[in-house]
């Protein structure tokens, strides 16, 4: 199904590798078929939670084995965006998990804890499963007072065996519900992270087929910078949103190992 053109591949991982926890399909297996037909592939997630060495040991722990290098996040996306912006030492509140919290610290932001919140020079958030009123509270006063807000994606849902629960777009509805600010954004469909997975590939946009679930983010985002895309319904987007999307999708699959054989 995969044109004969195209040398890589950039995919997402919620949705299209797994639900959660749960594989979608014979990854070693469709992995193998990957690597037979020479492409080279990166992932590119808008899901923060993670580091790129957690992300390489989960895989690892599913049968497939890849560099850190392979991973890409909207942690990294986010780090890199405002390292362009502010110098180190700035001070950031975040609300998020360690993908974030390594990201920044390794650029060399301060991350502040709760207690002392109120001296943060931006906000930063993501999805945070340790969440709670305090924590939110802090960004909304933060926000309000005119403190730079940013997130790593706007993806209201995320994709689990059960069905789809409320991703980082929603929570930030929250902060923007009480501050009429609305984000500055690194991660899908904004071009941040299809750009640093095209540098880490080496091969031009017209060879490099990127591949998600969720057409607002994954497909919106390849067209965005000019590669072909391919949805996999095995996630979020249906095939008759599909149909309607338009410009036209490249290549629609059931999932990725349809799309690979």
């Amino acid at each position: 199904m995969i044109p004969e053109n195209i040398k890589a591949l950039i995919l997402d991982m919620d949705g299209v590798i797994w639900k959660a926890d749960a594989p979608i399909g014979d990854l070693p297996a469709i992995f193998k078929r990957i690597r037979e037909r020479g492409l080279k592939f990166v992932f590119a997630t808008n899901n923060a939670t993670k580091t790129p060495a957690d992300y390489k040991k989960k895989l690892f722990e599913l049968g497939v084995e890849v560099d850190e290098s392979q991973v890409v996040t909207s942690a990294l996306g986010i780090a890199f965006m405002l390292s362009q912006k502010y110098p180190q030492g700035t001070k950031v509140f975040m609300i998020g998990e360690d993908g974030i919290k390594t990201a920044l610290e390794e650029k060399g932001f301060e991350i502040l804890d709760i207690d002392n919140a109120s001296q943060a020079e931006i906000f930063v958030m993501g999805i945070d499963r340790q969440i709670n009123f305090q924590k939110v509270s802090e960004a909304v006063l933060l926000v309000r007072a005119g403190i730079p807000f940013y997130t790593t994606n706007t993806d209201k849902t995320f994709p689990t065996p059960r069905g789809e629960i409320a991703g980082s777009g929603s929570w930030c509805a929250i902060i923007s519900s009480a501050t009429g600010v609305e984000p500055m954004v690194a991660g899908k469909p904004f071009p941040y992270l299809m750009e640093l997975s095209l540098e880490r590939l080496g091969t031009s946009k017209e060879e490099t087929l990127i591949v998600g679930d969720r057409l607002e983010t994954d497909i919106e985002a390849g067209q965005g910078v000019g590669c072909p895309v391919a949805l996999v319904l095995s996630g979020v987007s249906s095939i008759d949103e599909a149909n309607r999307w338009n410009p036209k999708i490249d290549l629609i699959a059931e999932d990725l190992a349809e799309l690979v054989k």
